[in-house]
């Protein structure tokens, strides 16, 4: 079955997610648009997707757009869809979606439109009248945009950032999908030491060690997808030997994180321990300002914002120490802030820097790497 896919991204990572779909799974019909990716391919394409991808938030068949200025016309184009393909009798098909710069502005009552048209079509084909829906979840998914309306089926049913190793977090946790996305665009491959100083609950140093030992980002939990009778089972199982089979789990890297609290350092442990890469991440208590940084590698650092750790004074406060203590290490630095003092507070202009959202911030990742150890001897 030839599908068109989607997967919703963060601002700023649609670029990531459509190489990892060129380059992971050699995909040349890939087309990115503001906070998604759009991509062809069968339920082969469509598990390994769910499985492997490490910066998209989930995988989403779009099943047809139309015209919708009136809620007739919503309900005629959705009834025209082929849900019968995917949504069996006992199927369970809940409704939900967003409605931007269009006359269908009330979410509610285009919800109910949708499930009246999807019950009509599914209705004529199955002859009956009354679904009890007990039976796997098929999520429909709408957003109508400026009177053009989209209609989707989620198979991941949890967001891809949900790997399954993080059940606790600390106070701020960055969304693993993010932290997938800092270690790779600072290109770390596991060639050279890794290091986060202010590792929380240990996220940026486990997705480096899964990226480095290529685990597959989705081996730990399931998706909604494989419950549905539309697609063979042994598809996903097929996708899931393959990952497994790509993995290197006994491969050795040199990974920290450090943390000035003690219960952070543990919760990382635990974290670790339960992603599969206690073997190549190593966890300590740490002050970020004081610690050591005259090796080389990458750092790759979430620093508090003042937005839910500290307040805005002492945050810059602490960039002001980060840049002292970092300023002569020949590491390359990667630091994610929101301030738009950053800079200024760190004591040094980037070398380049990237848009990016976390969850509902605008952080900008503030990147220095056109140093080297014989440049900063030279000082």
């Amino acid at each position: 079955m030839e599908l068109t896919m989607c997967c919703p991204t963060l601002f700023g990572l649609e670029g990531i997610v459509a190489d990892e779909l060129r380059f992971g799974r050699k995909l040349n019909d890939v087309h990115a648009e503001n906070g998604r990716v759009f991509f062809e391919g069968d339920e082969n394409t469509l598990a390994w997707a769910n499985l492997n991808l490490r910066c998209a938030e989930r995988v989403l068949i779009r099943l047809g757009v139309f015209q919708a200025k009136t809620f007739d016309q919503l309900f005629e184009g959705v009834r025209a869809l082929p849900w019968e393909q995917f949504i069996p009798k006992d199927g369970a098909f809940p409704v939900k979606g967003h409605s931007l710069n269009s006359a269908l502005h009330s979410v509610p009552d285009c919800q109910k439109i949708i499930k009246k048209a999807v019950v009509s079509r599914l209705g004529a084909h199955y002859h009956q009248n009354w679904f009890e829906e007990s039976g796997a979840k098929y999520q429909i998914q709408f957003a109508i945009m400026r009177d053009t309306a989209e209609l989707y089926l989620d198979t991941s049913g949890s967001g891809l950032h949900k790997r399954g190793y993080r059940a606790n977090s600390n106070a701020a946790p960055l969304r693993e999908t993010l932290a997938a996305a800092l270690v790779k665009l600072a290109r770390w491959r596991g060639r050279e030491s890794f290091l986060d100083p202010f590792c929380g609950s240990g996220t940026i140093a486990i997705e480096a060690a899964m990226i480095a030992q290529r685990r597959a980002p989705g081996l730990m939990r399931a998706f909604d997808a494989e419950k549905w009778h539309c697609f063979d089972a042994s598809v996903w199982r097929q996708a899931r030997e393959d990952a497994i089979g790509m993995a290197d789990g006994g491969a050795r890297f040199d990974i920290v994180g450090s943390d000035i609290d003690p219960a952070c350092v543990q919760l990382s442990i635990e974290n670790a321990r339960k992603a599969g890469v206690a073997n190549t991440v190593f966890f300590e208590q740490a002050d970020a300002v004081a610690r050591d940084y005259t090796q080389n590698g990458v750092l790759i650092a979430n620093p508090p914002y003042g937005e839910r750790l500290l307040d805005l004074q002492e945050a810059e406060a602490l960039y002001q120490k980060m840049g002292a203590a970092m300023q002569k290490s020949p590491m390359k630095q990667y630091i994610l802030s929101s301030d738009p003092l950053f800079e200024r507070c760190f004591g040094r202009k980037a070398d380049k820097r990237r848009k990016l959202y976390n969850g509902m911030i605008k952080c900008e990742l503030h990147m220095y790497f056109k140093h080297s150890r014989r440049e900063i001897a030279n000082q």
